[in-house]
């Protein structure tokens, strides 16, 4: 009897030697994990914006958009200007240009 449990007890500190290293390999690698998850956190989660870059932003774009309806707005008062339309006969005719 006092044999099996001298045998049962080696088996149970090897056992116990074996999971201890288990839980340090896991352990390790779950740190190495983590800090992985860390870093890609870091890159990937969306921070918000300051109140200054947005409205800096806002107006860029705003800036963008009237020197566009002003290109545009320019180039169709040219347009209009020029306009000449044909009637069945051959004849031109213009057209008055109308403004807002």
């Amino acid at each position: 009897d006092v044999e099996y449990k001298v045998k049962e007890s080696k088996e149970l500190d090897k056992t116990a030697a074996e999971l201890t290293a288990d839980r340090s390999n896991v352990q390790a690698e779950l740190d190495a994990v983590l800090e992985y998850l860390s870093k890609i956190e870091d890159e990937c989660v969306a921070k918000p914006e300051s109140y200054e870059q947005r409205k800096a932003r806002r107006e860029a774009e705003l800036a963008g958009l009237k020197e566009a309806l002003q290109t545009l707005e320019s180039e169709t008062a040219l347009v209009q200007r020029g306009a000449t339309h044909h009637t069945l006969r051959g004849s031109a005719r213009r057209h008055a240009v109308l403004k807002a």
